[in-house]
């Protein structure tokens, strides 16, 4: 059996493929009993988000298992394999564990040490326990990339003061707008008028770095008004004004900020919209949904700019350097988890013999005992042979402990191999070829 991992992320593959590789929570089930479908997936579970998809899974044999996986891919998605397959990534055993923990711990995020990886993470060991797609293998690897990820920031400084997704959006604004006026600075945002599209957790982050760089005040429109709503009373500090989606066009009109983030599979906005749209001053959208809220052909109107999550990246190397030090640190805590795990995994190997060794003994204890309770007569009571049974167990238990313990040990797999094949010739635990 063997860990594989196949995926792709803002690494490897622009926004204009991850957004045809976005799995929603609705469909999560679907593509997990597909996954499961194929004969080499023993279990799998899949993480899904705005700049990522990486599908997690321990198979028979390596090579047709990621082939598998790949044959998902490609279908789910809608692109031909030999478009796909230079954007996806494969790792293998060490690798892939190594890999899961970076991923949680925020290492291998567009934000270094962002927080929200971890609570995806989360979920997607969740949804798998939920769909029973993941088995003892995959749910020992998941919560201790889990509690990796929760080390990092609890030992290190990486989540110190870490930007999200949605603050190096805001950021991203404050610097367009303050390249227009001449400046190479993050300027206030107290003049602008902003427009918040999306009513979920993103968009709550986003109000929160808006309201943090100078925003007073900005409409927030979702198909679901309630709960624009309720998001608002968490800003009393904020002048939030709440309105339906079907008011888009009209808000965008009076806006000269506009911040996207829907669960909308195809484009909110596009450039027939714009131009229905009397625009007579410069406009920004910036959109951090996968897929994206905002079409592509919105850049062609003269008096628009429209960035997406892959235009975060200026900003992102703002902030880079000093964290890239933290970083190094918190990559030999990942190493460290590493090796537990693997080493926990190695140990698995010992178990058949283990339990061989233990049926063997537990057999031969039946069989002296029945035979010790048989000479003893009638005389003997219920209680004493309880007593008598409880021994012999213990005796085993006794026997045993010291040589499992050495079997499970951390140590080369040189060394437990050897250490295998003397208990299994000691113990008689393999049966001879009889031709030999």
């Amino acid at each position: 059996m063997h860990i594989v991992v196949v995926g792709l992320s803002h690494r490897t593959a622009p926004v204009e493929v991850r957004e045809k590789l976005s799995i929603p929570d609705q469909s999560i089930t679907e593509s997990l009993k597909a996954l499961k479908a194929f004969s080499d997936v023993l279990e799998v579970s899949i993480l899904s988000t705005c700049n990522r998809l990486e599908i997690y899974a321990l198979v028979k044999d390596k090579n047709t298992g990621i082939s598998s996986i790949k044959e998902f891919i490609s279908e789910y998605s809608g692109i031909i394999f030999e478009d796909l397959n230079p954007h996806l990534f494969c790792f293998r055993q060490e690798e892939a564990v190594l890999h899961l923990m970076k991923v949680s711990a925020g290492l291998d995020s567009l934000v270094l040490g962002e927080g929200q990886i971890l609570s995806q993470v989360k979920k997607m060991m969740r949804l798998g326990q939920e769909n029973q797609s993941t088995g003892p293998i995959l749910n020992r690897l998941l919560t201790q990339s889990v509690s990796t990820g929760k080390k990092v920031r609890s030992e290190t400084n990486l989540g110190t003061g870490a930007v999200s997704i949605s603050s190096a959006a805001v950021e991203l604004a404050q610097l367009k707008i303050g390249q227009e006026k001449g400046f190479d600075t993050l300027v206030s945002l107290e003049s602008e008028n902003v427009l918040v599209v999306g009513a979920g957790r993103m968009s709550r982050l986003l109000i929160t770095h808006l309201k943090s760089k100078g925003c007073h005040k900005l409409i927030l429109l979702n198909r679901n008004i309630d709960r624009a709503l309720n998001l608002a009373q968490d800003f009393p500090d904020l002048e939030i004004v709440c309105k339906g989606l079907n008011e888009l066009e009209e808000n965008i009109s009076v806006s000269s900020l506009v911040f996207t983030s829907t669960a909308s599979e195809e484009p909110i906005i596009d450039l027939t919209k714009i131009k229905k749209i009397n625009l007579s001053n410069r406009l920004k959208f910036i959109d951090i949904g996968v897929p994206r809220n905002i079409s592509n052909d919105v850049k062609q109107h003269e008096f628009v700019e429209s960035f997406d999550v892959d235009d975060l990246q200026e900003v992102v190397s703002r902030n880079q350097e000093f964290r890239q030090k933290i970083a190094r640190e918190a990559e030999s805590l990942v190493e460290e988890e590493r090796i537990i795990f693997l080493e926990w995994w190695a140990s698995l190997e010992a178990v058949p013999v283990i339990n061989k060794l233990r049926s063997d003994l537990e057999l031969i204890r039946k069989e002296e005992l029945q035979k010790a309770l048989s000479r003893m007569g009638p005389d003997f009571s219920a209680r004493e042979r309880k007593v008598v049974e409880a021994l012999t167990k213990g005796i085993i238990n006794k026997i045993l402990h010291t040589p499992v313990t050495k079997l499970r040990s951390p140590q080369s797999r040189e060394e437990r191999q050897v250490s295998l094949k003397i208990v299994e010739k000691l113990f008689s635990l393999v049966e001879e070829d009889k031709n030999n």
